[in-house]
């Protein structure tokens, strides 16, 4: 009798430690895969860039004509900030207030006269960088935004945006 309790807990402890996982949780390995893709990728961004080489000085060309592009029609009305025109350049769009004021009060920051508009029909708040009566000012201070976040994706988007009353 003793030998089949002790074959039966012997045969319990087996079964008990056979079915154990590892002592490494998923999120662990999850974590670690990620922080091996963000290495790989990294490499490439940490170069050193090279170094710059003065080229001779020559007279500017003249500048280029500037695309206005498509420009949206849109009833909007101000929630914040001031000096509203008639032409904006529009470089966020969000649905939720509090995401649109943040941008602003970043470009604010960066010397902006940003505001936030809402567009009741499409029920979205506007982020606006400048605002112009004029559409070809308008236009080239779009692209000299974007020239100036050359490396933000969201900004490259930037568009003109004209106020229907």
């Amino acid at each position: 009798m003793k030998k089949l309790v002790v074959l039966g807990m012997g045969l319990c402890l087996a079964l008990a430690f056979t079915s154990c996982k590892s002592s490494e949780s998923a999120y662990k390995k999850a974590y670690e895969k990620a922080k091996q893709q963000e290495l790989a990728e990294t490499p490439a961004a940490e170069e050193a860039p090279a170094p710059v080489v003065a080229a001779p000085v020559a007279e500017a060309p003249a500048a280029a004509p500037v695309a206005v592009g498509n420009v949206r029609e849109e009833k909007i009305q101000l929630v914040s900030g001031e000096g509203l025109k008639a032409y904006s350049v529009v470089c966020g769009s969000f649905g939720v207030k509090a995401n649109a004021e943040g941008l602003k009060d970043k470009l604010a920051a960066e010397g902006y006269n940003a505001m936030v508009v809402f567009n009741p029909d499409r029920n979205m708040y506007r982020v606006v960088a400048a605002s112009y009566d004029d559409r070809m000012q308008a236009a080239q201070a779009r692209d000299d935004f974007k020239a100036k976040h050359p490396n933000n994706a969201d900004f490259q988007k930037a568009w003109l945006l004209y106020r229907v009353y």
